[in-house]
């Protein structure tokens, strides 16, 4: 069987109440009775006070007699005396123990109550209480001229203190049960309120279950229920994110599946330029080999075979060695050797190299440098700059420069070279760094050119954590900008 939250919540409200009133009847009523005791006791305490006086007064102002003789002549006469003027029934007994005096009506027998431990008790000059009833016995000691003569027994009546506590007990009841009635209902309504919210707070998480995301907190309340609703709705926004999020890398993954499939195209397209390039040189030799085969005797063309052949064998060499190591680049990832190199000096050292094919063109190369260390593969930073300045020599002009220069900002070392060639048209900017493409396949091929160059420079200096852009041309000429990660000062190794 279903109970609602709002019933069990009002139920238990009702049984904490019952709980509180219970501890709380109980704690004021004992409070009181041990007030009205306490109040007893000293109303009782001063009536003995009382009563000694008397009977000191009475032992002193008569014959003198013993203690004993005395409270057996005078008990009687002193027993209704002190019962006028305290107000209560007086017992006297003497050292003995025996009665010597009382103010009750009749005499001693089987109705009386038996006092005989209490008096035994108030003998050995204590005070002793012995409750009968609505009546309680105060048996207090009766002091003489040297020492306790007797005992006074006190009655007082009990019936107006109980009567008292039956009253306030009645009184617990039935404000009690008024109080538990009334918080009853009205926690069943507050906790019904709790209930509406938390119903809400349900809706909610419902809504969410089914997609249906919530746009504000369902309640909005100054406490936990409304710190649940905040929760649930940033619940929401954060599923409701990840949800979009999820929708965006699915876009990406079907992104990257057509970007896979555009790669596939490429590579065939690879894979078409290579047999291409290949069959070029091949059909030259070919075409010089059968001419041999028909005219073996002729010396001119056996010249012109030879150096066509090998012309033609060299670029083909080439042109394979280069793809190899395209190929390593992209697929194999292989290992480099970085060390800490000192860049100006490599480029003195390059541009050496280089010196004597620039002069074979009527070229000049100069170089304005820093001093700069970074950590790169040698093989690799020689394979980028001699690849550079073998293009800027191949496709400049006539007596023309190639110029190369170093600046450090942001971290970084930038190397820009910079030729007075034929430069690179605008619409051709976008695709240098593509295997096999070439500005100008004649004079590429007149200068031995596989349009391979620029794509393995690229994926070495990428390699390398560098950068590699052209730059925009403002003349005749083509410049590119490198850059790479300084070596500082602290870290170069002493």
């Amino acid at each position: 069987m279903r109970v609602s939250i709002k019933l069990k919540f009002s139920l238990f409200l009702a049984l904490l109440l019952i709980l509180a009133l219970s501890v709380l009847s109980y704690f004021v009523l004992r409070g009181v009775e041990r007030n009205q005791q306490g109040q007893t006791e000293s109303y009782l305490a001063q009536h003995v006070t009382t009563v000694n006086l008397r009977v000191k007064q009475t032992y002193y102002t008569g014959v003198r007699l013993e203690p004993q003789a005395f409270m057996q002549q005078r008990g009687r006469a002193l027993a209704a005396e002190l019962a006028g003027y305290t107000g209560l029934e007086v017992t006297l007994y003497d050292s003995q123990g025996q009665q010597v005096g009382t103010s009750a009506q009749g005499e001693p027998g089987p109705g009386r109550p038996d006092v005989s431990a209490a008096l035994d008790y108030a003998l050995n000059n204590k005070v002793a209480y012995q409750s009968e009833g609505d009546k309680l016995l105060y048996l207090a000691p009766l002091q003489g001229p040297e020492e306790q003569m007797g005992v006074v027994q006190l009655q007082y009546s009990l019936q107006d203190a109980r009567s008292f506590q039956q009253t306030l007990l009645n009184l617990f009841l039935t404000t009690g049960g008024a109080v538990l009635v009334l918080s009853f209902i009205t926690g069943y309504l507050y906790f019904n309120r709790a209930a509406a919210a938390i119903g809400r707070l349900k809706k909610s998480a419902e809504d969410i279950r089914r997609a249906d995301y919530i746009s504000a907190p369902p309640v909005k309340r100054k406490d936990e229920l409304g710190e649940l609703a905040e929760g649930i709705y940033f619940m929401s926004r954060e599923i409701e994110s990840s949800i979009a999020a999820k929708d965006e890398e699915r876009r990406k993954l079907q992104l990257a599946v057509e970007k896979l499939q555009a790669l596939e195209q490429q590579q065939k397209q690879y894979i078409g330029n290579i047999s291409h390039e290949f069959k070029t040189p091949l059909t030259s030799i070919k075409a010089y080999v059968d001419l041999l085969n028909m005219y073996d005797d002729d010396p001119e063309l056996l010249h012109d075979a030879k150096l066509s052949i090998a012309k033609e064998t060299d670029r083909l060499y080439e042109m394979v060695e280069k793809v190899l190591q395209l190929t390593a680049l992209e697929k194999y990832d292989f290992e480099s050797q970085a060390e800490l190199l000192e860049v100006e000096g490599m480029l003195r050292d390059i541009c050496g190299r280089m010196k004597g094919k620039a002069e074979r063109y009527g070229l000049t190369v100069s170089l304005d440098v820093k001093p700069a260390h970074i950590w790169i593969d040698k093989e690799s930073f020689m394979h980028i700059f001699i690849n550079l300045l073998d293009n800027a020599i191949k496709y400049n002009v006539p007596q023309g420069s190639i110029h190369l220069r170093s600046e450090l900002r942001d971290g970084r070392v930038w190397i820009t070279i910079r030729d007075s060639g034929i430069g690179i048209p605008e619409e051709s900017r976008d695709k240098i760094f593509e295997p096999f493409y070439t500005v100008n396949r004649d004079r590429s091929r007149a200068s031995g050119g596989t349009g391979l160059g620029l794509s393995l420079v690229r994926n070495l200096v990428e390699k390398q954590n560098g950068t590699i852009v052209l730059l925009e041309s403002s003349g005749e000429g083509a410049a590119f900008e490198l850059s790479f990660p300084l070596v500082t000062a602290k870290q170069v190794p002493l």
